[in-house]
């Protein structure tokens, strides 16, 4: 048999926030790779049209509605995906927001807003991906991958961005705690962190004419905005069994913005 290291038929994959930006780059790298995928997000038009191109790669789609900074409709969700598909592989807590402004203008519903969406979020996503992973391996059947799409926000300096600088750097840690709590189980954890990502968070920056000049073109060495494909092939790999040694690592996917 050929060894195929990188084919996902079988598995089942849920992607939050995966109706658009990295999220969807992500989910049609896994839809392509032979994946059943599940994304969500609040938009139903999004949705819809994320459900479509991924479905166009010939597998089976569900897209759902859901608000991950309601810890119900996590719940409901996961058990959704487990109902369609009767497995989860790969889950990927991918769905954020951002929240700049000065630290000392920072209001507590701002700041915990953010710690919701981008922190509990995570929390409420992988425990209950970890209760059906861990039940999978009691009954025989081990294995299983988190990923958390951290940020460069995790290890460089946010001024006025600390409220979602905090929650990424936060993920680090729990995806090292989960590394190591549930290797028994077979179950990996990494975190990904993107740079500067061309997504509808960072659309101000990109129509900064300064920014590109300053930060884009002069501190980004392949000198352009990522791409929501540039994250295809890293989830591929988490998801896969070529990542099966690999758990509790951090990747930086930021055309070498933090080693510039």
């Amino acid at each position: 048999m050929a060894f195929k290291p990188f084919d996902l038929t079988g598995k089942v994959a849920l992607i939050t926030g995966g109706n658009g930006g990295i999220g969807l780059g992500m989910a049609e790298g896994l839809a392509m790779a032979g994946a059943k995928v599940a994304i969500w997000g609040q938009n139903e038009e999004k949705n819809a049209k994320a459900e479509a191109r991924l479905k166009a790669h010939g597998v089976e789609v569900l897209a759902q509605k859901v608000n991950v900074a309601d810890e119900g409709e996590v719940v409901a969700g996961v058990a959704q995906v487990l109902k369609t598909f009767g497995r989860l592989d790969f889950c990927a807590a991918n769905a954020g927001i951002g929240g700049g402004a000065p630290f000392d203008q920072m209001t507590t519903e701002k700041w915990r807003r953010v710690t919701t969406v981008n922190l509990d979020a995570v929390f409420w996503t992988f425990r209950e991906a970890v209760k059906h992973m861990v039940e999978r391996a009691n009954a025989g059947d081990p294995g299983g991958s988190l990923a958390v799409t951290s940020s460069t926000s995790a290890i460089h300096g946010a001024p006025r961005n600390e409220a979602y600088a905090s929650t990424k750097g936060a993920v680090l840690s729990m995806v090292r705690g989960l590394a190591v709590e549930y290797a028994r189980y077979g179950v990996r954890a990494n975190s990904i962190l993107p740079g500067w990502i061309a997504t509808d968070m960072t659309q101000g920056a990109q129509d900064n004419d300064k920014f590109n000049e300053q930060v884009i073109l002069k501190r980004v060495p392949v000198r352009r905005w990522g791409e929501w494909e540039d994250f295809s092939g890293i989830a591929v790999y988490l998801a896969s069994d070529a990542s099966k040694f690999h758990t509790g690592d951090s990747f930086v996917i930021d055309g070498g913005y933090t080693i510039f």
